[in-house]
């Protein structure tokens, strides 16, 4: 195996979840399915690295301690600067942040999408060379000022 292919997530309602995906995460709408009950998104690595399924009404996340999907974590660029610039933008469009962590290896805000699905969106610290330093493993998680 060599990639994570994609994740589908069922929601309540599809419109406003494709806008959450494409507005905040910044993926692009590939299609619609299943009779326009579904949503194909992308990042432009693959055909949909997101699938959505409206579920409508249906019973919600179960929060807390538990087991199962904890986060999703998208990439959002290549510098703490994109991550401020999408810091900025949260905030203009009023989306609540649940918190920004300095992970020594890369720089994340958290927040949920309309049906609390906890999404990180993160850059990683060009000053880190992961690949020759495992030392971040050990690291604790610090607290993250954006500005």
């Amino acid at each position: 195996m060599t990639n994570l292919g994609h994740i589908v997530f069922y929601v309540r309602d599809l419109e406003r979840s494709v806008k959450f995906y494409t507005e905040v995460v910044g993926l692009g709408l590939r299609g619609m399915i299943f009779n326009g009950r579904a949503a194909l998104l992308s990042g432009g690595s693959t055909h949909h690295e997101l699938l959505l399924i409206q579920a409508g009404d249906a019973q919600g996340q179960v929060h807390g301690r538990r087991i199962g999907l904890y986060h999703v974590g998208w990439k959002i660029g290549d510098s703490i600067e994109q991550l401020k610039t999408l810091h900025d933008k949260l905030k203009d469009l009023d989306y609540a942040i649940d918190g920004l962590s300095d992970h020594t290896i890369s720089h994340s805000i958290y927040l949920r999408d309309p049906d609390g699905n906890e999404v990180e969106l993160y850059v990683d610290n060009p000053d880190y060379d992961w690949s020759n330093d495992d030392s971040w493993m050990e690291a604790p998680v610090k607290r993250l000022i954006l500005g």
